[in-house]
């Protein structure tokens, strides 16, 4: 077993193989349902509690560090591990990983869509899927708490956050209201006139990207091309921060309003792909590109909106021990950090009031929540058997 990690993520050199890097996030890109709370989650049970690739505190700076800038923060998350581990090579190779299952699959799906102009349908297969997802969710925001809630002021951040994400508030300005506020908070002692100012004006940046999305341009239809396709992508990867929601006002505005290549029936279908395969949710852009442009599209669209979270951990991960050292920034990431795990917890109850139906989906949740935290059993293996569970309540049903 690899040695626990002691300190601080960045600091050291990297201290695993390209191989192993490889292996993990392949693993991960092929079993990881439910969205990015979920493969976060898993993450942590794989580099956290199997492998002891990074500490609890570490694993929030970086959970932290894919808050503060746009893009997909599960994807980047990899990007992030692997750059840790295995350097430059672990960088490209944990994130490509990451990515390169969902987009095949959804590559697959799309070709379906196109020739018999309908998605295949994984109603069962997620049936017995989305309990287990609920589990790891859980088990993992358990253990985070301990390590993330470090105070009471964290604690009531982290609760208010949460209660406001149920009542509807933007998932962005609750991120960066909480750091701002933490880092006020914990560094009151130091307040001076021109740095509060400051630090004011940086706060509404956090929801900039929010205001804009209804932003409706020209309706006349726009002649396809490859290039057109790979920068609008890489438009919403370098500015996207949010949920799947906010990706589909992104796309809605482009693909339908703007450029006039999708309905918005085959808009809803590509998110539907996206959602329901593992992996990152981005893989819409996989659909999307296929749908207008064949393979050569479906390449393109997928390494426009993917490229810029490469490029954004690359520039930060350097800078993750030095935002920790400096006593603003150590608030805002504190902040942060808990403001993730609220967000996390609304998520989860959330999607547990969509996954947990009927009693066999509260027996698989909660058979798998005990395999988890009393045995320590992989996840990857526990969403395999509720897939199982829920293709076999299908031959039931018949």
């Amino acid at each position: 077993m690899a040695e626990p990690a002691t300190s601080t993520a960045g600091t050291r050199p990297p201290r695993g193989s390209l191989g192993e890097v490889a292996l993990l996030f392949f693993k991960l890109g092929c079993i990881a349902f439910g969205g990015p709370a979920a493969h976060i989650a898993m993450m942590r049970d794989e580099v956290v509690r199997r492998r002891r690739w990074v500490s609890d505190a570490e694993f929030l700076d970086l959970l932290g560090a894919t808050n503060l800038i746009p893009g997909p923060n599960s994807t980047e998350m990899a990007i992030h591990l692997g750059y840790w581990r295995a350097g430059w090579p672990g960088l490209v190779v944990g994130g490509g990983l990451f990515i390169l299952p969902a987009m095949l699959l959804v590559l697959a799906l799309a070709w379906a869509y196109v020739r018999f102009g309908t998605t295949p349908q994984v109603v069962w297969l997620l049936y017995g899927i989305k309990p287990v997802i609920i589990a790891v969710v859980v088990q993992a925001l358990w253990g985070l708490l301990k390590t993330a809630v470090k105070t009471p002021l964290l604690a009531i951040v982290g609760l208010v956050v949460l209660g406001l994400y149920l009542a509807g508030l933007n998932e962005i300005v609750l991120l960066f209201g909480a750091g701002g506020f933490v880092m006020l908070v914990e560094n009151a002692r130091r307040w001076r006139p021109g740095q509060l100012a400051a630090v004011a004006g940086l706060l509404p940046l956090g929801s900039a990207a929010v205001p804009g999305l209804a932003e409706v341009a020209a309706t006349a239809a726009v002649p396809f091309s490859l290039g057109t396709l790979f920068f609008t992508f890489l438009k919403i990867g370098a500015v996207l921060y949010g949920s799947g929601y906010v990706l589909l006002a992104f796309l809605r505005n482009d693909f339908v309003e703007r450029l006039g290549w999708l309905t918005n029936q085959e808009l809803l279908d590509a998110v539907a792909i996206g959602q329901f395969t593992p992996g990152p949710v981005f893989t819409t852009a996989t659909f999307i590109g296929y749908v207008t442009g064949g393979v050569a599209g479906a390449v393109v669209a997928t390494i426009g909106i993917f490229l810029p979270g490469f490029v954004f951990v690359a520039a930060v991960n350097p800078l993750v021990p030095r935002l920790r050292r400096s006593p603003w920034m150590s608030g805002l990431l504190d902040g942060v950090n808990v403001a993730a795990l609220g967000l996390m917890a609304g998520v989860t109850w959330e999607l547990g009031r969509a996954a947990l139906v009927d009693g066999l989906t509260v027996g698989v949740a909660l058979v798998a929540a005990v395999l988890l935290i009393r045995f320590a059993v992989n996840s990857a293996w526990l969403v395999i058997g509720g897939g199982a569970v829920g293709l076999a309540a299908q031959l039931l049903v018949r």
